[in-house]
C-alpha cells in the first residue's frame, strides 16, 4: 500500500484503533484530544497538583507527568489522588526514560505510561556497532523480556501505553543498522509495537516526534504506510514537535510539523512542546485542532482530479524543480512578498520597517535586515520615493500598464491567466500570473497552462478559496509535474481568521505543508479585510512577513535568523529555562543560521538536540554542560557563567559574528 493517500485531494481522518485512557477515548473518530506536560518536580505533590489542575483548567484532557526513578513514580499516586479529590478525572500519563522498574510502578497507579523506546531498554553512548543478524535478534530478545512484564501489568490495570520515539534519542543499536533516519524512527517503534501485538496488547499510541518538521512529517508518514503493510490496521498517533522554542517560533515550527500531518488527517492527541508554562500550550493546541472540528470539508470529488501517480516521494523532502525566473525558482532559497494592499498609513520610506527596510534619512541610506522581503504589493505603484535596490514591486497589470517605459522596468505585474493570454503588454522581465486552484467560482481550462510552458517571464501565484486549500494547491502542483510544466510557483495564502495567533497556526499549517512536500518558491501571506480590521493596533504587515520568514526557516527552505532547539521545561529540569533562552537568545539572536540547543536535563540532552551546532544541557542542579554538536566540552560549568562560557565556546570555534 502506498503511502495513505485519502487526503491528498480533501481532507479525511485516518482510521485508527480505539484506545481507553482512564476512559478517555482516543482514535477512532473520536475528537482529537489535547495534552501538556508540568514543569514541577513530581516530588512536589502539591506544586504537581497545583499545576496539573491548571493545564485541565485551561483545556487539557490528558496530563504528562515526568517519573525519572522510582520514587518519583511513587509519587504520582499523591498527585492522582490530590487531583481527584479536587474532582477532576482526568487522564495522567507517566513519562519514563531508562527506568523500566518506574514504569512498572506508575502502570498500577495512573492511566498511561509513555515509553521511549531508545532509552527504555537500550542505552546510548554514541558507539557505532556492527551485529550479525543473531547478535541483533538477540538484543531483540533482551527487549522483549524488558517490555512484556510492563505489558502484562498495563493488561492488569487497564494502563495504555504510548511508545515514543524522539528522533533525537535512538539507540546506537538502531542508529548502527538505519542511521540517523526516520526510517530508523519508524524501526525503533515497531520493534516495540510487534512485541506488544505478540501479547495481545493494543491498548497503544504512537508517536515519532523530532524537532526538525521535515523528519517529524517524514516518519509519522512512513509510520502510517508501514502499519498499515504489516498489521491491516494502525494505532493512535500522537503528534509533536520536539524542543520547539518559545514565543512565535514556538508555535510556528509546531504548526509547521502538526498541521501538515492534520491536514494528512493523520493524528489523534497533539501537545504542544513551549518553552513557556504549560497551559500556554493548549490554547495553541486548540488553534491547530479547531479547523477540523466544526466542519469535516471534503471536496466532491469533481472538484480535483484523482491522482493516479505520485510524482514525489512523501517521505523525503526534494524541491520541485522549477525554472529560475530572475531571483525566482531554480534552487533559489524561495523569496517573500509583502502585501501592503490593504495599508492606509502615509507612503514613508519609514512604513518598510516592518518588512526588513530601515531607512536612514542623515544618511540617506538603507539598511536591509536579514528578514526583509524580496518584493513590495501594493495597489498604487507610486510610492513618492526611491526604494532600495533588494526591493521590488509588484502591482495589478491595470495600473502597471498605466506606468511609463522606465517605471514599468523595475515594477512587475499581477494577471489572471485569462487575462495574461488576452494582454498584449506584457513584462519583459516578470508577470505574475494568478490561479485560483479548482475553484468553482473561478474556473478555467487546466490546458491552457501549457501555454505559458515555454515562457521564460511567467511566475504562477497559486492560491484557492476552498476550505482545505492546501490539498487543492497540492493538487496544482502535481498536475504542473503531471504536465512537465517548471514554472515557479508563488503560494498565496490568505488567512480568515481573527487573532495573531490563529493567522499564525493557519499560515505555518498550509503554507508549511506545501513547502514540505517540495512545492513552493516563495510565500505572499494575507489576511481578509475583516481580519485586517480585527487586528487593529497589530502591525499586521510585520506579522505577516516574520511568519513569512518564521515558516522557511521552520521548514528549513530558508534560514534567516539564530535557530533556538530548546526544551520545554519538566519536573527532570535542572535550571530555570525559560530565563535562561531568553538569556542565550538575547545574546545570540544575531548568529544568522547558527543552532543552539537548550536542554533541561540529560534526558533531553546531545540526542534531543538533534543537529544543534551547540548545546547548553543540565547536568546537575545549578551545574550545565556545554556542547559542540553532540561533542562533550565542558562539563560541570557554573549556572552562573555557563551562558558566558557558551557565547566563548561559539567565538572559540569561529561562529560568532559582532552585531552591526
Amino acid at each position: 500500500m502506498q503511502f495513505y493517500s485519502g487526503s491528498l485531494i480533501s481532507y479525511q481522518r485516518l482510521q485508527t484503533v480505539e484506545v481507553n485512557i482512564g476512559g478517555l477515548l482516543l482514535g477512532n473518530g473520536h475528537p482529537i484530544r489535547l495534552q501538556t506536560m508540568t514543569t514541577k518536580d513530581t516530588m512536589d505533590t502539591e506544586g504537581s497538583i497545583e499545576e496539573t489542575i491548571s493545564c485541565i483548567r485551561a483545556g487539557a484532557e490528558l496530563v504528562r507527568i515526568t517519573a525519572p526513578s522510582k520514587k518519583e513514580a511513587e509519587n504520582l499516586a499523591h498527585i492522582r489522588a490530590g487531583i481527584e479529590a479536587a474532582g477532576f478525572t482526568t487522564p495522567l500519563v507517566a513519562d519514563i526514560h531508562y527506568t523500566p522498574n518506574a514504569a512498572e510502578i506508575a502502570a498500577r497507579l495512573i492511566q498511561k505510561v509513555r515509553v521511549n523506546p531508545g532509552n527504555y531498554v537500550d542505552k546510548k553512548k554514541f558507539e557505532s556497532i556492527t551485529y550479525t543478524d543473531e547478535e541483533y535478534q538477540e538484543e531483540l530478545d533482551r527487549i522483549a523480556r524488558k517490555f512484556i512484564p510492563l505489558i502484562e501489568i498495563c493488561k492488569q490495570y487497564g494502563t495504555a501505553i504510548r511508545i515514543g520515539t524522539n528522533h533525537g534519542s535512538l539507540s546506537d543499536r538502531i542508529m548502527s543498522r538505519y542511521g540517523d533516519t526516520h526510517t530508523g524512527m519508524v524501526e525503533s517503534a515497531m520493534e516495540f509495537l510487534r512485541i506488544a501485538r505478540s501479547q495481545d496488547f493494543h491498548n497503544l499510541v504512537i508517536s515519532m516526534k523530532s524537532s526538525n518538521p521535515q523528519v517529524m512529517v517524514h516518519a509519522y508518514r512512513l509510520l502510517v504506510k508501514t502499519m498499515n503493510e504489516e498489521f491491516g490496521i494502525c494505532y493512535p498517533l500522537h503528534l509533536g514537535v520536539t524542543e520547539a522554542g518559545d514565543g512565535e517560533d514556538g508555535r510556528i515550527k509546531s504548526a509547521v510539523g502538526i498541521g501538515t500531518l492534520l491536514e494528512d488527517g493523520i493524528g489523534d492527541t497533539v501537545r504542544v512542546s513551549l518553552t513557556e508554562d504549560p497551559e500556554f500550550e493548549i490554547p495553541v493546541c486548540r488553534d491547530l485542532v479547531k479547523r477540523y472540528e466544526s466542519n469535516p470539508y471534503q471536496l466532491e470529488a469533481a472538484h480535483m482530479p484523482a491522482i493516479e501517480h505520485l510524482p514525489y516521494h512523501p517521505f523525503e523532502y526534494k524541491r520541485r524543480s522549477t525554472v529560475p525566473v530572475e531571483n525566482i525558482g531554480g534552487g533559489q532559497v524561495p523569496v517573500v512578498i509583502a502585501d501592503f494592499s490593504k495599508y492606509k498609513g502615509e507612503k514613508l520610506p519609514a512604513a518598510l520597517s516592518s518588512i526588513g527596510y530601515n531607512y536612514s534619512a542623515s544618511l540617506d541610506k538603507w539598511q536591509i535586515a536579514d528578514a526583509a522581503a524580496d518584493y513590495l504589493f501594493v495597489n498604487d505603484p507610486e510610492l513618492g520615493f526611491a526604494l532600495p535596490g533588494t526591493l521590488k514591486i509588484i502591482t495589478w497589470s491595470a495600473a502597471w500598464q498605466k506606468q511609463v517605459e522606465e517605471q514599468k522596468n523595475n515594477t512587475f505585474p499581477v494577471f489572471l491567466l485569462e487575462e495574461y493570454l488576452q494582454a498584449e503588454d506584457k513584462s519583459n522581465r516578470i508577470n505574475f500570473v494568478m490561479i485560483d486552484c479548482y475553484s468553482t467560482e473561478f474556473p478555467f481550462d487546466i490546458e491552457d497552462l501549457k501555454l505559458l510552458k515555454a515562457d521564460p517571464t511567467v511566475v504562477l501565484c497559486l492560491s484557492s478559496e476552498h476550505k482545505n486549500a492546501m490539498q487543492a494547491i497540492r493538487r496544482m502542483g502535481i498536475a504542473l509535474m503531471e504536465m512537465g510544466i517548471a514554472l515557479p510557483i508563488i503560494l498565496m495564502n490568505d488567512s480568515y481568521w481573527q487573532t495573531a495567533d490563529e493567522h499564525l497556526i493557519h499560515f505555518a499549517t498550509e503554507c508549511g505543508a506545501l513547502l514540505i512536500d517540495g512545492f513552493g518558491d516563495g510565500l505572499s501571506l494575507g489576511v481578509k479585510q475583516k481580519s485586517y480590521d480585527a487586528l487593529s493596533g497589530e502591525n499586521v504587515e510585520k506579522l505577516l512577513n516574520d511568519a513569512a520568514f518564521g515558516i522557511l526557516q521552520a521548514t528549513r527552505t530558508r534560514i534567516s535568523k539564530t535557530e533556538y532547539i530548546s526544551c520545554p521545561s519538566c519536573g527532570r529540569t535542572l535550571f530555570d529555562l525559560q530565563e535562561t533562552t531568553a538569556r542565550i537568545r538575547s545574546a545570540t539572536y544575531h548568529l544568522k543560521g547558527l543552532k543552539i540547543g537548550i536542554m533541561g536535563c540529560i534526558v533531553n540532552g546531545p540526542g534531543e538536540m538533534a543537529d544543534a551546532d551547540f548545546g547548553y544541557v543540565g547536568s546537575g542542579v545549578g551545574k550545565i554542560t556545554l556542547y559542540k554538536g553532540q561533542e562533550v566540552v565542558k562539563r560541570n560549568v557554573d549556572s552562573e557563567v555557563a551562558v558566558e562560557e557558551l557565547i566563548q565556546l561559539i567565538k572559540d570555534n569561529d561562529a560568532w559574528v559582532e552585531r552591526e
